[in-house]
């Protein structure tokens, strides 16, 4: 069976840890957009991997893990993964594979996510600073881009950055008055990127397509969450690539068809990094005591995320969106202590009622969001193993969210680790 996991809300959903516990029954993961930008996280016992380009999956020995098309790939950040798992008894050899057709984040890319968002003031995006989006910016605009397959000609690779280190040093300059970079420096560790990943550059959707010829499950993994898609999120606060399934088939050549279930992956809450319209924010004690109880704060930035009620009006929209057949509740046990819980089951906007999300930002701007009040519970559910075992109150909050979502919740998650998961399945 060929799996899809996606976010369904502002990112940071957990779909690390949902991955992690899936890709025991898969052969292949496989990570089909985003960047370094992403945080994936596993908790196994007092193992804690932190994880933004290698397949969350990578921590099962034995799956082989794809980085795919439409990846950008920060060679830096990859490389210290690469050995970070092989410090801690984990190995990659003959198991990882990278798109030759990936395109490269490199220095130039984050000095100038830098300026431009320095440039902004109080109209920042709230960008990671990572190269993310000038990356797929040269991407589209092809002339300057660099591709992984380019460490394979260091000689070509060497006339390219020549180019590409004129213009952008000119724009540089004109625009901020920033120092020139050296384009000998970034091919000089360029040379070294080559050598070390090199031995992992393929052509992965040939790799996937022989793959799914061979009947081998595949576990397509998203990143970010769908309101952060380029395309279907609340631009322009928003990722620089689809984030949603529906980047799946363009992001690694497989076709959304082959692709046999789709599993959406949700907080008992809801989260945002950075700016943007958030309508059931708790900006009181409501949510700081969700962002403490959740440890709410960035994977990659470490910055404290805003928090607030659940949001079934933008979890409906990503089910639509994504042709989710299931979900993944995550951070139940988050809420423990809470006497009260609301639940928005739609929004008032302009006078009238909708269950539709509003991606436009000067739409969801005006939103109000309905609540319905839903009884919380204090009793510690940690250590619960089983649906039945948790308090009554718990599982009326998860079978509201069902009917108000319309689809079934098949995994709770009620700590943090991998075996503090409830399967309903």
């Amino acid at each position: 069976m060929n799996i899809c996991v996606v976010g369904l809300q502002w990112g940071d959903e957990g779909k690390g840890k949902v991955v992690d516990i899936l890709a025991e029954r898969c052969d292949m993961v496989v990570r089909f957009g985003g960047g370094s930008n992403a945080g994936h996280t596993v908790v196994i016992g007092d193992r804690r991997f932190a994880l933004h380009l290698l397949p969350s999956g990578s921590i099962r020995q034995g799956v082989a893990c794809v980085i795919a098309n439409a990846v950008v790939v920060d060679p830096e950040i990859l490389l210290g993964e690469i050995d970070g798992l092989a410090g801690r008894g984990i190995s990659l050899d003959g198991r990882f594979f990278i798109s030759e057709n990936a395109h490269v984040v490199l220095d130039y890319h984050k000095r100038e996510d830098q300026l431009r968002e320095e440039s902004l003031g109080e109209g920042k995006i709230g960008t990671t600073i990572r190269g993310i989006g000038p990356c797929y910016a040269d991407k589209v605009g092809r002339s300057y881009a660099v591709r992984v397959g380019d460490f394979r000609d260091l000689d070509a690779l060497k006339a390219k950055l020549d180019v590409i280190l004129d213009y952008k040093n000119k724009l540089f300059g004109s625009l901020y008055g920033a120092e020139p970079m050296a384009a000998s420096a970034i091919l000089e560790k360029c040379k070294r990127y080559a050598e070390r990943l090199g031995p992992f550059i393929t052509d992965t959707t040939e790799l996937l397509h022989t793959s799914i010829g061979q009947g081998k499950s595949i576990l397509f993994e998203g990143a970010q969450g769908s309101l952060l898609d380029l395309d279907h999120g609340t631009f322009p606060f928003v990722t620089s690539s689809n984030s949603s399934s529906l980047g799946l088939p363009s992001g690694c050549g497989v076709p959304a068809r082959m692709v046999d279930k789709y599993i959406g992956v949700i907080k008992a809450y809801t989260t945002r990094v950075g700016a943007g319209p958030f309508p059931t924010e708790q900006d009181n004690e409501v949510g700081q005591y969700i962002r403490d109880a959740g440890h709410e704060y960035g994977t990659t930035t470490g910055r404290p995320r805003r928090c607030g009620w659940f949001d079934a009006v933008t979890v409906q929209y990503g089910v639509r969106i994504g042709s989710i057949d299931s979900l993944v509740l995550l951070h139940l046990d988050t809420l423990t202590g809470l006497k009260e819980l609301q639940v928005c089951r739609a929004y008032e906007l302009d006078g009238r009622e909708t269950t539709f999300f509003p991606a436009n930002i000067t739409r969801l701007a005006r939103a109000k969001p309905i609540y319905e009040t839903l009884p919380g519970w204090d009793e510690d559910i940690t250590a619960v193993t089983t649906f039945d075992q948790l308090p009554p109150n718990a599982r009326r909050y998860v079978e509201r969210i069902e009917q108000i979502v319309g689809r079934p919740v098949e995994m709770i998650g009620v700590g943090p680790e991998r075996s503090q998961t409830l399967a309903r399945m």
